[in-house]
């Protein structure tokens, strides 16, 4: 089981986010924690950094996975057309 640690980005947009985004966001989130690797988990081109993705109705989560700490960090979570153009 992976430790999940979010960045500041996410923290802020889970918090402005409405109760019933916040849960599916989170139940995704602690999905990853067992399974950082789930069928719907595609790899982020462009990246020097293995950054993975996750969809959740029109968002993402990226993510990436530290095995020798044995974390996933939530490194930003926003709709589709913004996250890609960060």
């Amino acid at each position: 089981m992976f430790k999940i640690v979010l960045s500041s980005h996410a923290q802020k947009f889970l918090k402005k986010s409405d109760k019933q985004l916040y849960q599916r966001l989170i139940k995704k989130i602690k999905d990853l924690s067992n399974d950082p690797f789930p069928s719907d988990s595609k790899r982020v081109v462009g990246r020097k950094d293995k950054v993975f993705r996750v969809r959740v109705g029109d968002y993402r989560i990226e993510y990436v996975v530290y095995y020798e700490a044995n974390e996933v960090l939530i490194a930003d979570v926003d709709k589709r057309e913004i996250i890609y153009h960060r």
